[in-house]
């Protein structure tokens, strides 16, 4: 049962659900999780950061529920589809340098787990993962691939308005239209999903060798996804 997504839950909604068990990974709600507490459901909490604390936390899950043998498989896939990818990136030849954004306002860069995913598909993670950095620094890097995939956002990060509010039509990325938004579930949950963020990345970096996915967009094409926090980067 989904009882919604992993930043804007209410507590009421899941302890209605009287669940077992609740997995709590980061970014979470800290109120709702001591709610959570407070009423005695156990509550397993997690803050990954590589790709090997996230295959770590799907065995720690499988053992908890009690099939362990469950992980096994699930992390494997997980592995070979990122070894698919970074063998298919590889016929590219160069690895374009990219910045990605996990906020707006302030600017922050994504977790270490998603620069793993870009070098994967063949780009050069610009930046510090999870480190805030200010507009003009990421001017100065010149990234030639932009993403924004927001905590909370779907795929409704407004790049049309963050470029021009950021001053940033001057740099690479932007002359040549290559700014995408790549929905936040695909690219912030630690899960076996990661792999569909992968294929997005691969698209925006190598769109040459990779077809667009779902989930992703390219600046100038319509927002399609729902959103229940999106930031403001006026």
């Amino acid at each position: 049962m989904i009882v919604h997504d992993s930043w804007s839950p209410q507590a009421s909604e899941i302890l209605a659900a009287r669940p077992d068990l609740v997995i709590a990974s980061v970014p979470y709600q800290a109120a709702s999780l001591a709610e959570i507490l407070k009423a005695g459901v156990p509550c397993l909490t997690l803050a990954p950061h590589t790709l090997a604390d996230i295959y770590g936390d799907i065995a720690l899950i499988a053992g908890i529920v009690g099939r362990p043998e469950r992980a096994t498989p699930v992390i494997a896939a997980m592995r070979a589809e990122i070894e698919a990818v970074s063998r298919i990136a590889s016929e590219a030849g160069r690895r374009p340098k990219v910045f990605c954004e996990e906020w707006g306002k302030p600017i922050i860069h994504s977790q270490t787990w998603v620069a793993e995913l870009v070098e994967a598909a063949g780009g050069e993670f610009v930046g510090t993962p999870g480190a805030q950095i200010a507009a003009e620094e990421v001017r100065s890097s010149a990234p030639e691939v932009v993403i924004a995939a927001w905590c909370g956002a779907g795929d409704r990060v407004p790049i049309e308005k963050l470029i021009a509010q950021r001053d940033w039509q001057g740099l690479p990325a932007a002359k040549a239209g290559r700014v995408y938004c790549i929905a936040d579930e695909l690219l912030n949950t630690p899960a076996p999903t990661l792999t569909r963020g992968l294929r997005a990345l691969a698209w925006a970096i190598h769109p040459q060798l990779f077809a667009k996915p779902e989930g992703a967009r390219r600046i100038g094409e319509p927002q399609t996804g729902q959103s229940d926090r999106v930031g403001s980067v006026s």
